[in-house]
C-alpha cells in the first residue's frame, strides 16, 4: 500500500440495506458486493442523515447534518463555501473525479471534484423546493413527489429508460477513467465517486435483470400494509402525499414491484462487478480503498408505504461497506455510525499521521477509522437524522442511541423503538412507564443538539426565498445550473499535436500508444 491509499466510492441510490443479503437479505443476487462484504468491514447499522436524495448527499458530502449545511429538503442549495472531504482529499495531494449523480443544488457542480465525467440525471435548481406555506396533503402537494404511488403500478420489463441510459453513460466512464488513471503521467493519488441512479424509482429494469429470479421467489413486505388509521402521524401524511390510497396496490403489484426493483439492485451488483475488474486490470486493487454505499433506503411496500422520507430502517438505514485487504481484516461493525461520519473517515485514512489534525472546519460526524482497524474508540454510540421537507410542516428529528430509536416531531406524539427486541419497530414504547427515563433522555438530547425555537420559521424563510428566485428565472432567459461536461472532439483519440504530430497510432519506436497525446507505450500482456 503506497503512503496514500486511492479511494473508489460506489454509490447506488436508493439502495436499503435489508435488500443486501450482506444484511440478511435471502432473495438478491449480488455476488460482487457479497465479495466486498466478504472482504471488508460491514457497518451492520448504519444510517443516512436525511432520508431524501439531495439531502442526504450534502451531509454525506459535508460531514454536517442537513440543518447545519442549510439543507431543509430536496431543492435548497449546497453552498460553495462549504468544504467537503473532496477538498480535503484535494488538499492532501488527491487528485477528484466525479462519474454520476450528486444531485448538487445550485452554481456550484463540482465541490471540490476536479472533474465530472458525466452531467447529473437531476435539475440543480429550485424546482423541488418543498412549501410549507402551501397544505401538503390536499391538492398543492409538491409535483416531484405527489400521487407517484401510481407509478410503482406501472413497474416490470423495460428494456430502455432514460435511467438505464445514464447509469450505462456513468459506468462506461467511470470504468475508462479507471484505465486513464492507469497511463496518466499524474501521480498523484486518486478519488474516484461512481454515484448510479438504480435502483431507484420507477422500477423498470431489461428483460435479462427479471429473469435472474422467479417470480415465486420474490418476498412480501416484512410488514405488512396498514390501514391509514393504524399508521403514526407522520406515516399517515406520507401516505397521503405519496398517494397509497389512490393507487390502491395489490399484493400482486407489491411482488411485481419488489421483483423489478431486486433487478436493478442485480443491475447494480454487475457494475460493482466491472468497476473491480478495472480496478485489477488496471493495478490499483492493492492500492484502494473502495467504498459501497447508497444515500438512503427503500420502504418496497412495507406498512403500504414507499420510497423514502419516513425514519423507519428500511428507509433511513444504508449499506456501508469498506474494504481494503491490505488495510483492515474483514469485519462486522454492530455500532451505529451515520453519513456525516466519511468526510473525518476519509481524512483520516488519506493522511494517517495527523489528517484530523487537518480538519479546520466544523463537522458532525466521527473518524470510522479506529473501527476499521479493530480499534478502541470512544465515539458515542449515537446517531441523528433529520427530516423537514415535504410532508411535514414541523422539523421531524431522529435520534439513534444503542438500541433504541427516538422520533420527535413538533404537534406528532413521539416515536420510541427497541431494535433489539423489535427489528421491525412495529411496537411504539413511547409513553410506557418502563421506558420513561430512556424516553427523557432521548428527549434531552434531542433539546441539548437542535434549537427548535424559531426553527421553523427559518425554513419558511429558506423556502419562499427560493420560491421567489425560481419564479424570476422562469421569466425571460433561464440560467442553468446544470453540469455540461466539455468534451471537444478536437482534444480526443489521434489529432495533430505537439506531442504526435503526425497524429499516428504509433510512436517514435512503432510502440502502440498509451495515450494520444504522450510518446508512453502501451502495456501488452501477451505475447
Amino acid at each position: 500500500m503506497t503512503t496514500k491509499p486511492n479511494f473508489l466510492f460506489i454509490q447506488a441510490d436508493q439502495l436499503a440495506a435489508r435488500a443486501l443479503p450482506a444484511y440478511g437479505n435471502r432473495v438478491a443476487k449480488t455476488p460482487h458486493i457479497d465479495g466486498l462484504a466478504e472482504s471488508g468491514a460491514v457497518f451492520e447499522h448504519a444510517y443516512c442523515n436525511y432520508p431524501l436524495c439531495a439531502p442526504s448527499r450534502f451531509s454525506m458530502m459535508s460531514g454536517l447534518l442537513a440543518s447545519h449545511a442549510g439543507a431543509y429538503d430536496n431543492g435548497a442549495e449546497f453552498p460553495a463555501s462549504l468544504p467537503t472531504f473532496i477538498h480535503y482529499l484535494r488538499l492532501l495531494g488527491y487528485q477528484t473525479c466525479l462519474s454520476g449523480k450528486m444531485h448538487f443544488i445550485g452554481p456550484d457542480q463540482l465541490h471540490g471534484f476536479e472533474e465530472r465525467l458525466t452531467t447529473d440525471i437531476y435539475p440543480s435548481d429550485f424546482n423541488w423546493t418543498a412549501n410549507w406555506e402551501s397544505t401538503v396533503t390536499g391538492s398543492e402537494r409538491l409535483l416531484a413527489a405527489a400521487g407517484e404511488v401510481n407509478g410503482i403500478l406501472h413497474s416490470g420489463i423495460y428494456e430502455r429508460t432514460v435511467q438505464l441510459d445514464f447509469d450505462e453513460e456513468v459506468a462506461f466512464k467511470a470504468n475508462r477513467k479507471i484505465h486513464d488513471l492507469a497511463r496518466s503521467d499524474d501521480d498523484r493519488p486518486f478519488c474516484l465517486f461512481v454515484s448510479f441512479t438504480h435502483p431507484h424509482d420507477p422500477f423498470a429494469i431489461p428483460r435479462r435483470y427479471w429473469e435472474r429470479y422467479r417470480h415465486e421467489d420474490i418476498d412480501l413486505p416484512a410488514v405488512p400494509a396498514m390501514p391509514r388509521v393504524d399508521l403514526d402521524a407522520h406515516s399517515q401524511r406520507l401516505f397521503d402525499h405519496i398517494g397509497v390510497a389512490e393507487a390502491a396496490m395489490s399484493e400482486a403489484d407489491v411482488r411485481v414491484a419488489r421483483h423489478a426493483y431486486y433487478g436493478a439492485v442485480s443491475y447494480i451488483d454487475d457494475q460493482v462487478g466491472a468497476l473491480l475488474d478495472s480496478l485489477q486490470v488496471a493495478g490499483f486493487a492493492e492500492d484502494t480503498i473502495i467504498v459501497f454505499l447508497s444515500d438512503h433506503g427503500e420502504a418496497l411496500g412495507e406498512r403500504g408505504l414507499w420510497f423514502k422520507r419516513s425514519f423507519f430502517d428500511c428507509a433511513v438505514q444504508v449499506p456501508l461497506i469498506v474494504s481494503a485487504p491490505n488495510l483492515f481484516a474483514p469485519a462486522r461493525c454492530a455500532g451505529n455510525v451515520s453519513l456525516v461520519d466519511l468526510l473525518p473517515t476519509v481524512v483520516d485514512l488519506a493522511n494517517a499521521g495527523g489528517g484530523l489534525d487537518t480538519i479546520a472546519t466544523q463537522f458532525d460526524g466521527y473518524s470510522l477509522r479506529p473501527l476499521l482497524l479493530g480499534e478502541a474508540s470512544d465515539r458515542p454510540d449515537r446517531v441523528f437524522a433529520e427530516m423537514s421537507g415535504e410532508g411535514l410542516q414541523a422539523t421531524s428529528i431522529m435520534v439513534v442511541d444503542g438500541d433504541y430509536k427516538y422520533i420527535q416531531c413538533q404537534g406528532d406524539p413521539a416515536l420510541l423503538f427497541d431494535r433489539s427486541t423489535d427489528a421491525n419497530e412495529t411496537r411504539n414504547l413511547a409513553g410506557r412507564a418502563e421506558v420513561a427515563e430512556t424516553q427523557a433522555g432521548l428527549a434531552a438530547i434531542v433539546a441539548e443538539n437542535w434549537e427548535l425555537d424559531g426553527f421553523r420559521e427559518r425554513v419558511v424563510e429558506s423556502q419562499r426565498c427560493r420560491h421567489l428566485i425560481d419564479r424570476a428565472h422562469a421569466l425571460g432567459r433561464a440560467p442553468s445550473w446544470d453540469y455540461d461536461v466539455p468534451t471537444p472532439g478536437s482534444a480526443q483519440y489521434f489529432r495533430p499535436s505537439a506531442r504526435n504530430p503526425s497524429a499516428s497510432n504509433y510512436n517514435d519506436d512503432f510502440e502502440i500508444r498509451a495515450r494520444p497525446d504522450g510518446e508512453g507505450a502501451n502495456q501488452r500482456d501477451f505475447p
